[in-house]
C-alpha cells in the first residue's frame, strides 16, 4: 500500500472530527463547506475531493457512529460470561463512547432530520438494531421484565449518558463512574420488573 493510500483515511476522518465538532457547536446548517475546510486547513471545495457533499459527510459520520455502536456492544455482550456481565459491559461501552466522543453524540442526537432518506433508513435500521442488543440484555437480566419495558428503559438510560456533552461537572473517571452505577441501578432495579405486572 502507498504513503498516498493510507494519507487518504487520514484526511477523511480528520475532516469527519473537525465537521463533527463544528455542527456540535454550531447545527449542520450553520457549517459551510469552507469553515469546515479551514477547520483542517485546506480550502473548502477541496473537501470535495474526500467527499461529495456536506450531506454525504453527515450521513457518513452517523452512519459510522451507529455501526460502531451497534459492532462494539455486541461484542461486548458476546464476550460476557452471563447476563449481568452482559448489561454491565453494554452499559459501560456506551458511557465511554460517549465520553470520549460528545461532540458525534450531539452531532447524533440533532441532526438525523438532516440526513438524506436512504442514510436515514440505514442509520435508523443500525440503530433499531443497537436497541435490541440493550432490550434483549435487559430482560436476560431482569426476566420479569417485558418488552416494551426494557425498550423504555433502555432508551431512559440513552437519555442519561448521551446527556454528558451537557455534564461538565467531574473529571471523565469520576463521570464515567457516576453515570455506569446510575444506569446499572435504573436498569438492575426490582422496580423494573414491577413496571410491568
Amino acid at each position: 500500500m502507498s504513503s498516498t493510500e493510507t494519507a487518504k483515511p487520514s484526511r477523511r476522518e480528520q475532516i469527519l472530527t473537525a465537521a463533527a465538532e463544528l455542527f456540535a457547536r454550531h447545527g449542520f446548517h450553520g457549517v459551510g463547506i469552507d469553515d469546515i475546510g479551514a477547520a483542517v486547513g485546506i480550502s473548502g471545495p477541496a473537501l470535495y475531493r474526500h467527499f461529495r457533499s456536506k450531506d454525504a459527510m453527515l450521513g457518513e459520520m452517523l452512519t459510522s457512529i451507529s455501526e460502531r455502536l451497534l459492532d462494539g456492544g455486541q461484542a461486548r455482550v458476546d464476550a460476557a460470561g452471563d447476563a449481568a456481565e452482559a448489561l454491565s459491559a453494554l452499559v459501560r461501552w456506551h458511557v465511554d463512547f460517549a465520553l470520549e466522543d460528545p461532540a458525534l453524540i450531539t452531532v447524533q442526537m440533532r441532526n438525523l432530520a438532516n440526513l438524506t432518506d436512504p442514510d436515514r433508513r440505514r442509520v435508523r435500521t443500525l440503530q433499531r438494531r443497537y436497541v435490541e442488543v440493550w432490550v434483549e440484555t435487559i430482560r436476560r437480566t431482569v426476566p420479569e421484565a417485558d418488552e416494551p419495558t426494557a425498550r423504555a428503559a433502555a432508551h431512559a438510560v440513552f437519555g442519561l449518558i448521551n446527556s454528558t456533552p451537557h455534564s461538565a461537572h467531574l473529571d471523565r473517571d469520576q463521570m464515567a463512574t457516576l453515570l455506569t452505577r446510575m444506569a446499572l441501578a435504573s436498569l438492575t432495579t426490582a422496580d423494573l420488573a414491577a413496571v410491568a405486572s
